[in-house]
Formats: C-alpha cells, structure tokens, sequence
C-alpha cells in the first residue's frame, strides 16, 4: 500500500520521526535500517530518511557501501544540509572511511515539519498529566525507576533516557553484562547507578534521542569520560532545533515563555556539571540576541551565556558584544550588574579551562595560548569600555560599581592563580570612581584588587629577570606604567594627602594651587585620606568616640602621630583586609612596621 501510494509512504516518515522519542523498543525499527537507506534515492523523501537514518544510526551501520551511496547522491543533488548530516555522523564513526571533507557544523540539518503534530501531542500530554507518573531524578549510587517522557513533558521538560517502566521489571535481571564480550550492549534504560556506569561503561548504549543526556548525571559523567564525538553531535543537532523552534522571543504567538525557561535552565545545569558550553547554545545566542529585548528569560540567557565557548576575537565582538552593549546602555542598573555578573562567570569559566588545559594542547579548544590571551583581552577592553560608560550613565553608583570592581577582582589575579600571562589594569573611568567613592566596602575592594596587582606584576618581574625559561608573553611597559601612576594617586589621596599635586595620570586629580582654592573648600588636600575619606568617615566618627567620649565636635586632627596608628589598628579590626593588605605593601613606613612587628612575633 505504500509503495502504490508514495504520498502515505511520506506521511509515515514525518509520523515515525515526529512519534521516535515513543517508541521504547527499537531494535525492530532499526532492523529496517536498510530498507529505509534504499529509499534515499528519492528526492522528496531523502530529507526524511536521512532525519530518520541520522537518529537510528549504529557504528555497526556505517558502510563503505552507503558512504559511496552518499557521496554519489551529494554529487547529485549538490551540499544539501540532511545528507551532510548523516555523512557527518558516519565520519565521527568511521572517520578512516570517510574521507571527503565537510562542514564543521550546520546551523539547522532537518527541518521542522511535525509542528502541528507535535502541539497535538502536547495538548494530550497536558490533558492527560494528572494520571501520568511523576517523573523521579536519578540519584548517584540509589536505584529508582524512571517514567518515561519525551522530548517535553507537560512543562516542556527534556526526553527521559528510559523504556517502559513495566518492561523495566522483566530486564532488572539483565544488569551485569559479560565485561569481556564486546557484541553485548548495555541498554541506558537498565542504568540506574553509578557502579553499573563503571562496570558497564565501555558497552553503554545510547538512547537515540540525545536530548535526555541532560537530566541524567550518569550519562553526563559518561560524556565527560568517554568524550565521544558522536555523542556530542546529535546533542548539537537535537539542541540546536529545540532552541530554534521553541524560542519565547522569536516564535511568533509562542505563550511558553516558563516553560522555554525551564529547558534553560536545565542546559545550563547540564553546561556546570560537564564544566563546559555547547556550541549549539553557543549559536543559539550569536543568533538571536540581536532579537532579543533583554526582558524575556533574563536570568537564564545570561547564565548560558557565561558558559560560551572560547571562539576567536572577531566572531565573539560581532556576535556577542556589540548586540549586548546596544542592551547594556538602554537598560536598567539591574540589567547592567546582571551583564557585568555574567561576564565576570564567562572570564572565570574561560580561566579554568586554560589551568586544566596549561598542560595540554588547545586543539581541543580549537585555540592558541596567543589565541586565548587575545580573546581574555578583549573581554576585559570590552568590560572596562561598557563600565566606564555605565558609571557616568548612572551617576557613579556604588551598586554598579560593586560588580564592576568585582569583575577586575578576577582581572588582577590572572597571571598567579590562573597561569594566564595577561594583566590589564582598570581604565582611569573606573579606578578614580572607586577611589573617591563614598561606599568603604568599594575601596576596601579597590585596595585588595591593587595589592594582587602589584603581587602579579612583581612575580612576572621577577620570572623575566632570572630568566629560568624563555618566557613567550612579556607585559608591557605601559602596564607597569599605568600601575605606578595609579599607586602614585592611591597614596597621594589616602596616605601623604598630595594627591592635587602629584597624580601624574592624564585622566588623574592633578589641579593646581589657584583651581584648588577657587573650590573654597577648607583642608580640601587631607579631604580623601584615611581620616576623612567620605568611605572611611564613619570609622573615624567611632574611633573618635572611643578615645575621646567626651569630646563632641569630631575634631578629626586629633588623630595623628600614635592616633594614628591605632586608628590603622582599628581599621584593620573592622574587616577592611583589602586597605591593611595595600597599606602595608605600598607605603614603606608602614610595610617596614609590619615586618619587624612580624619578626618579632616570630622570635
């Protein structure tokens, strides 16, 4: 009957991919591997077979055979994306077989075609979900059984990698395998704990619907062990037409915003438990911020964000950063900070990845180590330009500040604790707002994110000097300059108050005698120290209590000579650790102070 009726023979193939992730048994079904592969020679129904090949196909299926059949057919019908699929999946297998080359990735490989099908299959599922099996996590080392679900359930929710609860039952005899007879696999329906994973992990079998790899830790501790390519093929395509189709901001009348939400979520729990991005979810974002008005599905867009894949400088600038900044300076403070958190998790996810990696070679990354400083570096450019911005925009606001500096207290320990042969200071927009801020806990920080400089910059001096390996990344002298100069208007304004007079920043506080004293503003010289500071003028009003409880008028001169060494005690007893740890390495009174207090301690 289908062969006399080609158009049933169609509509059967769009009923059988659209109804996969159903079927709980499919060794049947793939015994036609071979009568659906015949059927590739017609062109209406290729992209199909091909849809279907793709999530049937075994290792044991890849054939030189087929792989001629394949290249003829693209010879014939030119680069369509179904056939490059399926070629692609063969050559993960078989890579030794196939040998023509082909696209790394493909935006989309099959189309979407059961899209009313798929609502209809919803509405049931949604009717019908107060009879339905809750759904039970799996739980490391505990057996528990699995209901089964699709590619959604009624809340939109991730395929399960489980069979038929009740056919679970007759196969729980069936869960050590002969570890020496490789024929035999072990189906993922019958995984329930993590020994079995280790007992079984070089015939598991998985589930040909990829997208319930993310909701199960074992599978995913499997992907990080195994690092098949295959696997992570058909998560790339299963992914990509999942966040295509089910986009809130680009399906036009789409009402499930919660629901596209929680599949977020969920791949990004699935991007922290593997420690890395999927460059689907990397697509993803390139693709449609541009679209997106910042308000739909914040939280999670931006925490998949902080998991982007390292890619080279113009690709991530054009993608990500100019559609971002567009968002950034017409949004609220609350949105800037979100950004501001998000690219701090990026820098920090990037980070880690170069210590694991330090030893290795960045194929894998598909970078350099000169590839990697360059992209780290634009980040931080792009953070210090989009920050200095903000803060003029929003008055200088401690709230924005605070996740900025926050950002650069990764910065300023790159080169120590990740290894990474970059130190890029703070643009002047950003130091001099957090110096004369009015917050303490601000310029603590500021204190504490200087202090890693100057520990940073000095062990990378003294690793050129003694010359112990040839070094392939050398600062630059402006860096070393730029840090002086901050220091200089650091000291200037806390310590020695000649701040007005010696800043020699070009962006800096220099003025001269005649502007100073057009402010009219008394002691205007010690009005930033450590006494006066707007930041610091609480603790000195408490200090002054202490000493002096009778003295009303706050006479801020009386601390001074011993004073003022118990008011740097004090300050130290309030938790300020970032000032007592500048204060002691910057200013040489102090620092010999501590050191001999050190050593006296000591004998």
């Amino acid at each position: 009957m289908l062969r006399q009726h080609p158009g049933n023979l169609l509509l059967f193939l769009r009923w059988l991919i659209t109804m996969f992730d159903f079927i709980d048994h499919k060794e049947q079904l793939h015994a036609l591997y071979g009568i659906f592969f015949f059927f590739l020679q017609d062109e209406k129904m290729c992209p199909y077979i091909c849809h279907l090949l793709y999530l049937l196909t075994r290792k044991e299926n890849v054939k030189p055979f087929r792989i001629r059949r394949l290249v003829d057919l693209q010879a014939k019908m030119g680069m369509q994306s179904h056939l490059q699929a399926l070629l692609s999946l063969y050559k993960l297998f078989c890579p030794e077989l196939v040998t023509i080359t082909l696209p790394r990735k493909m935006k989309t490989y099959f189309k979407n075609s059961g899209g009313p099908w798929k609502a209809a299959i919803t509405a049931v599922r949604q009717r019908n979900q107060g009879t339905s099996p809750l759904s039970q996590t799996v739980f490391l080392g505990v057996c528990q059984p699995q209901s089964r679900k699709r590619k959604w359930n009624a809340q939109l929710v991730i395929p399960a990698s489980s069979t038929n609860t009740n056919n679970l039952e007759e196969d729980k005899d069936k869960n050590h395998v002969n570890l020496y007879n490789s024929n035999e696999s072990f189906p993922v329906e019958q995984l329930r704990t993590f020994p079995q994973l280790l007992q079984n992990i070089h015939c598991l079998e998985f589930p040909s619907q990829m997208g319930s790899v993310l909701t199960n830790p074992l599978l995913l501790h499997y992907m990080n062990c195994v690092k098949d390519e295959s696997i992570y093929l058909r998560l790339y395509y299963w992914m990509g037409q999942m966040l295509q189709e089910e986009c809130a901001w680009c399906v036009v009348d789409n009402s499930s915003e919660e629901e596209f939400k929680s599949f977020l979520k969920t791949i990004y729990k699935a991007e922290c438990f593997l420690q890395e991005g999927f460059s689907a979810c990397e697509e993803f974002l390139y693709k449609t911020l541009p679209l997106w008005d910042g308000s739909c599905c914040r939280s999670e867009v931006l925490s998949l964000m902080s998991w982007i894949p390292l890619s080279s400088v113009s690709d991530i600038k054009s993608y990500l950063y100019d559609p971002l900044a567009q968002l950034f300076f017409t949004s609220s403070i609350y949105f800037k900070c979100s950004v501001l958190e998000s690219l701090k998790e990026l820098l920090q996810n990037w980070l880690n990845c170069n210590v694991i990696q330090e030893d290795l070679e960045f194929s894998s990354l598909n970078t350099t180590l000169s590839g990697l400083v360059n992209v780290v570096a634009e980040l931080v450019h792009f953070v210090g330009r989009i920050s200095t911005a903000a803060l003029r925009l929003e008055n200088n606001s401690t709230f924005l500040l605070y996740f900025i500096l926050d950002f650069y207290g990764i910065v300023c320990d790159m080169y120590l604790k990740y290894n990474l042969p970059l130190l890029i200071m703070p643009p002047a927009g950003v130091f001099y707002p957090a110096l004369l801020t009015m917050d303490s806990v601000n310029l603590n920080q500021l204190c504490h994110i200087m202090y890693r400089y100057r520990t940073n910059l000095v062990a990378a001096k003294e690793n050129e000097l003694s010359k112990k390996k040839i070094l392939q990344f050398k600062f630059s002298s402006q860096t070393y300059q730029e840090y002086n100069q901050y220091i200089i208007a650091m000291v200037g304004c806390l310590w020695t108050s000649s701040v007005f007079e010696k800043d020699i920043h070009p962006q800096g506080l220099r003025m001269d005698d005649k502007l100073l004293s057009q402010t009219a503003v008394k002691e205007l010289k010690t009005s930033f120290n450590i006494v006066n500071h707007p930041a610091l003028m609480g603790y000195s009003i408490q200090f002054l209590q202490q000493i002096c409880p009778d003295d009303t008028t706050f006479n801020f001169k009386l601390i001074k000579g011993k004073r003022w060494d118990w008011y740097l005690e004090y300050l130290y007893s309030q938790g300020l650790k970032g000032l007592k740890a500048f204060i002691e390495s910057s200013i040489r009174r102090v620092s010999q102070a501590s050191r001999s207090k050190a050593a006296n301690v000591e004998v």
